[in-house]
């Protein structure tokens, strides 16, 4: 019997791929690899004990798990992970991270075909 839900999870994620996505460098050390990615944002709310809630906003990279490939091997994300996006001129680099003990990727389907990477903005600088 044909899954319908996953065939329609799977050209969803195709079509969000092909039209909604930029390319970026994923590294991990000195290991580096292009993928497109799609931008989003998430907003954490975490409790520092005092009762003031803070709120965090995460810029969120959703990257097809299997285009996640590093030194030929396929990976999951990484704390310390840096993720650096270009534009206008500038180099936008984002570390892989989410607040508090809050997980650092999740995935973004049922089917865990595309990753949602939780990132923080660390550095700009001038493309070379």
């Amino acid at each position: 019997m044909v899954d319908l839900l996953r065939r329609g999870s799977d050209w969803l994620e195709d079509q969000r791929t092909r039209h909604a996505t930029r390319l970026v460098i994923y590294q991990r050390g000195l290991a580096q690899a292009e993928v497109r990615a799609t931008i989003g944002k998430t907003i954490f709310e975490t409790d520092g004990g005092t009762g003031i809630l803070e709120k965090t906003e995460s810029r969120d990279y959703l990257i097809l798990t299997a285009d996640l490939v590093l030194n030929d091997e396929s990976t999951l994300p990484s704390r310390g992970d840096r993720i650096r996006e270009s534009e206008g001129g500038k180099v936008f680099v984002y570390e892989v991270m989410a607040p508090g003990r809050q997980p650092h990727y999740r995935y973004s389907d049922p089917y865990r075909k595309t990753l949602r990477i939780h990132t923080k903005h660390v550095e700009t600088v001038n493309s070379p």
